[in-house]
């Protein structure tokens, strides 16, 4: 049967049964929570949640869903897709759990000749939550299933909510047995893979609080009216009333899969590696063309992101499978004429969706010649060292020079069989972001067209002069304005430029960039960032001060030498901890990452737990001792096996040419393969102290600490802090931690005896609030605000102490206590009350949403919250209302 056919005989069945027949929404809502419609019942959200009433009792969908989450998953096995089609029937407080099962039952058994799907009604099996007795004496009664294929599940698997507070409820699973060959015997409990869940009934009836009862937690009310959400997968009924195997195969996907086998002369199914690439093609294509068709665009940021990641993970699947002409709108096509008999948007927009496409691909076509080359060559480098990590900063490089998403490279380093520093290349990400703000201008590279680097590296790469000199004559090569490359710039502009020499050190190592200048003539540039690009060309970004510069001039580059000072300090000071630190927890204590400019240090290095005070202590006694000792500060250059014998760290995370720098502080003590700029004696480095130690991630720790005149001048306003409270408090510096100490004692113990006498004040008022209770119609209703600020959980046992003073008189109590911006409530009932049908649950929905709030309960006791204070009194109003009503009613 084909999916067009399956997807019109759940429609009109539905439609017989009274079902308005809702078209796709679109795959883009105002959902903040969402980036995608991932379930057929988002867009009936507002009508669960009762934010709106639904236009039908009844409703049927077939409803188009992305979900993104394991997309490194998509290819690997046939089970992950991103795109699919949830067939869905909806009651908004109509029908309930026998008509759903009824409804579901019929399509899935009746004969396909009288419009059903023709499923062996012996090969059912189903799944209900633990305790849902009536879902099993339905299944039984309904569709005569036996005890033994109907089982029990727990809340994780068989309860369903929104993941916060509101509607859920129990669902029960409907699986199909495809048999012996395809896994163990037992049902759905012992294997999902022979027992394939096909549609999943949610009997939506409860409340649920804080805490879901997907965990074991009880609901905390009913729903007035009971509804009923059901979805079933069209992709897995159709793969198995089309007698394969996987979604794969089916009619709507397999096209796309010949189509990249008529591409590329390879065959699915031949090789499990290229099977990969044709299932990541087959799938993302459909994804992508409906996303664009929904009027997103490639971008780098939220749905345009995701956008971008999978089209760019189809063109680089086909150039895998050997195919290097455009793609993108080949496979389109297809997803077009398979999916426009559903979605016939696709049709009328294809131009649309195609003019996108193919410009997205033409640009990442650019970016991947370019970017593959600079991978290459990374790769080949790592592994001639010996190592099996890409450092982040040349993930870095390929993100933002050549455009190249993160998970590329992690796709690319993994078929290299190398791994990337993820946490280096978002170091750099957030480093970048920061300077963004500070500057809107931006500053990295990687802005507009790359091919101007390329050019310019084809002039040669720059030669650093900064080890040797502050100031170095140089020839401009080149001006880039908005990632063109230009011939002149004027004061007031900010350009990158690149010289054929340079002694502005280009951030790299964790050093951060030189501050500088650079003049010729009348022109003076102030240098506010520098980078390279493929580890060979200094780019510097600058703004004109004064003057006017050109391309071919004569300049000279200086660096600030007060910048370069503390820059050697804060890197010397970086190795210098980094060596304290292996000396006193070991040599596993290894650096994996760091930053320092002048002044900062920060380090990050692997342990598993935290360091006490004392460790903390003997690192920083540790560092200053080295200090003292002014110990000589020698490079030596040499090849990667060279550095190996004299015992040189190689950091992690960092890359290395063939001829390597080591910088040696005090001999082995310190022996580093580094590029930075250092100090030529340990004393130069001055005082290091550190100011914190703290986890970053899962056996990561970071050490941070001053060095130089700024670890001076952090002591010293560490003394002038301690010396004013001595003051403060009248007594020597040494008493200080003492006094403190006892003074905050007691002001606990001051806080816990105010909260004790404010509570007994408060409840000590249930009296004569329950004395001052107003009567409606024979309740005594009591109904007011107490103090701003009264938590939360006084509120619930006031309320339930004025309860028992009412005695056994019908009676309700409300009350409300606003705290800033928000609004907490509580209503409880006595047993008199609740026999003439005033429940604390029911009275909730009546008043509420003057708060703008909601809440639930059972019927003797509810409580909620809301967000508008100001609404209290007319929550109070309609409270009063809601009783003289119900009660009328009664």
């Amino acid at each position: 049967m084909q999916t067009h056919e399956i997807i019109k005989r759940f429609r009109e069945h539905f439609e017989r049964a009274g079902h308005t027949v809702v078209p796709s929404a679109s795959l883009i809502l105002d959902d903040p929570n969402l980036l995608f419609v991932n379930a057929g019942m988002v867009p009936f959200k507002p009508y669960f949640l009762g934010e709106a009433p639904p236009p039908y009792e009844r409703a049927t969908s077939i409803q188009k869903c992305v979900r993104t989450p394991d997309i490194d998953e998509v290819g690997k096995t046939t089970r992950h897709n991103t795109f699919f089609q949830m067939a869905g029937n909806f009651s908004f407080g109509d029908y309930f759990k026998e008509e759903a099962i009824r409804l579901a039952w019929e399509l899935i058994t009746k004969s396909q000749d009288d419009g059903g799907y023709g499923f062996d009604p012996e090969r059912i099996w189903v799944t209900v939550y633990l305790d849902d007795d009536e879902a099993i004496e339905l299944w039984q009664k309904v569709a005569g299933l036996p005890q033994e294929r109907i089982q029990r599940r727990d809340g994780k698997d068989n309860y369903w909510d929104m993941g916060v507070p509101g509607p859920g409820g129990p669902c029960s699973e409907i699986y199909y047995d495809r048999g012996p060959a395809y896994g163990k015997e037992g049902g759905p409990v012992v294997d999902e893979d022979r027992y394939l869940e096909i549609w999943n009934l949610v009997f939506m009836q409860d409340v649920r609080g804080e805490l879901s009862p997907k965990d074991g937690h009880q609901p905390v009310g009913s729903l007035p009216k009971k509804n009923i959400d059901t979805g079933m997968g069209v992709e897995r009924v159709a793969f198995l009333l089309q007698g394969v195997d996987n979604v794969y195969e089916t009619d709507l996907v397999l096209p796309v899969i010949r189509k990249a086998e008529e591409l590329s002369g390879r065959k699915y199914g031949a090789d499990p590696v290229d099977d990969v690439r044709f299932r990541v093609i087959a799938d993302h294509a459909r994804s992508g063309v409906l996303i664009v068709g929904d009027g997103v665009t490639p971008g780098n940021e939220a749905r345009g992101y995701v956008l971008r990641r999978l089209l760019r993970r189809i063109i680089r699947s086909a150039r895998l499978l050997g195919v290097t002409e455009p793609v993108l709108v080949r496979f389109a096509e297809l997803v077009r004429d398979a999916m426009g008999p559903t979605y016939p948007e696709l049709v009328s927009g294809f131009a649309r969706i195609a003019q996108v496409l193919q410009a997205e691909e033409d640009t990442f076509l650019r970016t991947l010649e370019a970017g593959s080359r600079i991978f290459e060559g990374a790769a080949a480098e790592v592994k001639a060292d010996g190592r099996a990590t890409l450092p982040g900063d040349k993930a870095f490089q390929l993100h933002d020079t050549y455009g190249f998403p993160i998970d590329l490279t992690l796709e690319m380093a993994a078929e290299a069989g190398l791994t990337v520093d993820e946490d280096g290349f978002r170091k750099l990400m957030a480093e970048q972001r920061a300077r963004a703000k500070a500057d809107a201008a931006g500053k990295k590279t990687g802005h507009g067209d790359q091919t101007v680097y390329r050019e310019l590296l084809d002039l040669g790469a720059t030669e650093f002069t900064g080890y040797q000199e502050l100031a170095s004559e140089a020839t401009l090569r080149g001006i880039i304005s908005d990632g063109k490359r230009v011939r002149s710039a004027r004061e007031g502009e900010i350009v990158e430029v690149v010289l054929d020499r340079t002694p502005l050190y280009a951030e790299s190592g964790g050093q951060e960039s030189d501050a500088g200048t650079i003049v010729s003539g009348g022109a003076e540039l102030e240098v506010v960032d520098v980078q390279k690009v493929a580890r060979k060309l200094w780019v510097h970004q600058v703004r004109v001060l004064s003057g006017e510069i050109a391309e071919g001039e004569h300049v000279e580059a200086r660096v600030d030498p007060e910048w370069r000072v503390g820059a050697r300090q804060g890197h010397s000071g970086t190795h210098v901890v980094h060596a304290a630190l292996r000396q006193v927890l070991g040599p596993s204590a290894l650096q994996s990452g760091s930053y320092n400019k002048p002044g900062y240090l920060r380090l990050d290095f692997a342990w598993t737990g935290g360091l006490s005070e004392e460790t903390r202590s003997e690192i920083e006694e540790v560092s200053n001792l080295a200090v003292r000792r002014d110990l000589p500060v020698q490079v030596v250059y040499t090849d990667m096996g060279g550095a190996q014998e004299m015992g040189a760290v190689a950091l992690f995370g960092e890359t290395y040419d063939e001829t390597v720098r080591v910088v040696e502080i005090g001999g082995p003590w310190s022996r580093e393969l580094c590029g930075g700029t250092h100090v030529e004696h340990s004393s130069q480095i001055g005082p290091i102290t550190v100011i914190g130690e703290s986890s970053i991630g899962s056996g990561v720790r970071r050490l941070e600490a001053y060095v130089g005149i700024e670890a001076f001048q952090y002591l010293a306003r560490e003394r002038a802090l301690v010396q004013n409270v001595a003051s403060l408090l009248k007594v020597p510096d040494a008493e200080v931690p003492a006094r403190v100490e006892a003074l905050v004692e007691r002001l606990r113990t001051a806080e816990k005896e105010l909260e004790r006498v404010r509570a007994a004040q408060l409840l000590s008022s249930a009296g004569s609030l329950a004395e001052q209770a107003l009567d409606v119609r024979g309740v005594a209703l009591v109904a007011l605000t107490l103090p701003p600020g009264t938590p939360a959980g006084d509120v619930r046992t006031l309320a339930g102490e004025v309860r028992n003073r009412l005695g056994d008189r019908p009676g309700v109590v409300g009350l409300f206590a606003p705290d800033g911006d928000k609004v907490s409530f509580v209503v409880a009932t006595t047993a008199a009350a609740r026999s003439l049908g005033l429940a604390a649950g029911k009275l909730v929905p009546a008043f509420a949403p003057a708060v703008g709030g909601r809440g639930g309960g059972k019927p003797d006791l509810a409580q909620g919250g809301g967000t508008d204070p100001a609404g209290v009194n007319q929550a109070l109003a309609a409270l009063r209302a809601e009783v003289d009503r119900a009660v009328e009613q009664h």
